[in-house]
C-alpha cells in the first residue's frame, strides 16, 4: 500500500452503505446552526455515482414543489452522518440523467423483487 492509500484509507468510513443508481435512499446531513447541530434529511432516487475511495460521491434528485433539486454528496464526507436505503432499483444504465426530462409517474424507477435485508441497511 503506498503513501497515498495510507493517508485516504484514515478518512474513509467503515460502515458506509452498499447502494447503486436507481435506489432510493435518505441521506442525513449533519448541519451546524451557531452552537446548535441537528440532521436533515434529503430523500431522493440516486441517479449517478463516480470515484472510488475517499473521493467516491453520489448525486441524488428528488422533486421538491414541482421543481426537480438534485444534490452531490460526498459518501465519506463527515457532514453526511447516515445513508438509508428505503428501497431498491431495477435499472439498466450507470447514469440515469434521463430523468429529468421526466414528469410525473415516468419518473418512478422500478422495484427490484425482494426486500432489503436488515444486513444492507
Amino acid at each position: 500500500m503506498n503513501k497515498i492509500e495510507e493517508t485516504e484509507a484514515k478518512y474513509m468510513k467503515k460502515d458506509a452503505p452498499k447502494f447503486s443508481v436507481g435506489d432510493t435512499v435518505k441521506v442525513f446531513i449533519r448541519i451546524i446552526e451557531e452552537e446548535k447541530q441537528r440532521l436533515q434529511a434529503f430523500e431522493g432516487i440516486v441517479i449517478s455515482k463516480k470515484g472510488s475511495g475517499v473521493r467516491e460521491s453520489f448525486t441524488v434528485r428528488r422533486v421538491s414543489y414541482g421543481e426537480g433539486v438534485e444534490r452531490t454528496f460526498s459518501l465519506h464526507a463527515p457532514s453526511v452522518d447516515k445513508v438509508e436505503i428505503t428501497r431498491r432499483g431495477k435499472v439498466r444504465r450507470a447514469k440515469l440523467y434521463y430523468l429529468r426530462k421526466k414528469v410525473g409517474k415516468k419518473t418512478t424507477v422500478e422495484e427490484k423483487i425482494g426486500s432489503i435485508s436488515k444486513k444492507e441497511k
